[in-house]
């Protein structure tokens, strides 16, 4: 295969329609991460599935175990399978067969029965699930230099996120008032029956159809990428030399612009502080602010459309000013809001300050990934995204951890807002000295080749 120079591949699919194919991936793609790792189908192995599990171990716990491994696994394949997507030529048919590895695993979830003797089943799938759709990402955040210009990188990272908030809310919203909302042996608007857990059974189908149908666009629209010259040696090696591959290219990487791999730590925390915000957000608002269970799921909603708005707006500031000063912005008025959050009291004040800390989510997360699509050497993206998923991995810990060690020291629910805002103020601290991508580069469309650091 003739190999082109990876330059080449910069906005080579920026087309109206190309962009919004993409952006349906992520619209597609919010069925696993909402509906099923999230809100429904884990909550049903836990709840329903594993209720009268036997032993003194419980079916959370299991859970827990079990995504861990999945998470381990990602982490340790993440990097190595970016950098074989693209120097392989085969990014596009790498999405696509992690996409539908993760559709057949939700697809399945439909024999699993309100039985415990079906716990097993419903782990192993959610925990394959969860993997490859983790690395499903890896080419997919790849393309984004494919479907964008160094003009308008900011803007289409914004979209692709508030088209997964949209999605996530819109197809939860069908789950509820479909299936699952009511009392009673038949739920939901279309009166499912609950025996053995069929209500949830079919959600998980109707989750799969909609990945499936969603994810099909950016197979059609966006261009396989073709062989480039970016990284020597790295289609030919085997799995274990694809590692020696990449500890050449980290070592390379180091030497001529470590600001990259400064950006890689400082995003792995602070994106963990944001995945924090959404997690434990929901047992502060019962827990310390009154909020009544049955309108966590509102603020949910009103959170997530904030969010993905942000993103949106967020987006052309990236593009004229760039991503760092968004996430610097960002994480300053998130770490303003959490301030606020730890005085105030009453459901009015979270709704109003836990909604503003919500808005500032969206343009943190967009612009991280702009920030690394900038910084990346063209043709190695798919690796660098693929240390972006392991550096997250690695730091999952530090929210939970110290959410749960505040709550602990101080013997106060509210007190885990400070570990949360720890974690915040940390990843800030890492990413100021980081230098940000070149303005010439950004508003001009001009690339550094690749080893050459871009913000220089």
């Amino acid at each position: 295969m003739t190999e082109v120079n990876a330059r080449a591949t910069v906005g080579q699919a920026a087309g109206r329609g190309q962009v919004v194919a993409w952006g349906f991936w992520d619209w597609g793609s919010s069925a696993f991460n909402a509906v099923i790792l999230t809100f429904v189908f884990s909550v049903y192995l836990t709840d329903k599935v594993g209720d009268d599990l036997p032993g003194k171990v419980s079916a959370s716990a299991w859970l827990g175990w079990t995504l861990g491994i999945a998470g381990l696994i990602v982490a340790l394949t993440a990097p190595v399978s970016g950098q074989r997507f693209d120097a392989s030529a085969k990014r596009k048919r790498s999405l696509g067969m992690l996409t539908a590895l993760t559709i057949a695993a939700m697809t399945l979830m439909f024999f699993v029965h309100d039985d415990y003797h079906d716990l097993w089943l419903g782990l192993v799938l959610l925990a394959f699930g969860s993997a490859c759709f983790e690395l499903a990402n890896v080419p997919y955040n790849a393309m984004l230099r494919q479907v964008s210009t160094p003009a308008t990188v900011g803007r289409v990272s914004g979209f692709g996120w508030a088209m997964g908030y949209f999605g996530g809310i819109f197809l939860l919203l069908i789950c509820y008032f479909g299936f699952i909302s009511g009392e009673g042996d038949n739920r939901g608007l279309l009166g499912i029956p609950t025996d053995e857990g069929l209500n949830i059974r079919l959600v998980a189908v109707l989750a799969a159809v909609w990945f499936a149908t969603f994810a099909l666009p950016v197979l059609f629209a966006v261009p396989e990428m073709p062989r480039t010259d970016a990284d020597p040696g790295a289609a030919s090696a085997g799995f274990l030399g694809s590692y020696r591959v990449l500890w050449r290219d980290l070592c390379e990487l180091w030497r001529v612009d470590r600001h990259t791999v400064i950006f890689l730590v400082a995003s792995a925390v602070f994106r963990d502080g944001l995945a924090g915000v959404f997690t434990l957000g929901g047992v502060l608002a019962v827990r310390v602010y009154g909020i009544a269970d049955s309108d966590v799921l509102l603020f949910g909603i009103a959170a997530n459309v904030v969010a993905a708005l942000g993103a949106i707006v967020a987006g052309r500031f990236d593009d004229r000013g760039g991503p760092k000063i968004v996430i610097v912005v960002s994480l300053a008025a998130m770490l303003v809001c959490g301030l606020a959050l730890i005085v105030v009291s009453g459901p009015l004040m979270f709704w109003i300050f836990g909604l503003l800390l919500t808005v500032f989510v969206g343009p943190a997360q967009a612009s991280a990934r702009s920030f690394l699509a900038r910084l990346a050497p063209p043709g190695r993206e798919g690796q660098l995204f693929g240390l972006y998923t392991t550096t997250g991995r690695a730091v999952s810990f530090l929210s939970p951890s110290l959410f749960g060690l505040f709550v602990w020291l101080f013997d106060a629910d509210r007190a885990g807002i400070a570990g949360l805002l720890v974690v915040l103020a940390v990843g800030l601290a890492v990413l100021l000295p980081v230098r940000p991508p070149g303005p010439v580069a950004a508003q001009e469309g001009i690339d550094p080749a690749p080893g050459e650091p871009m913000g220089s």
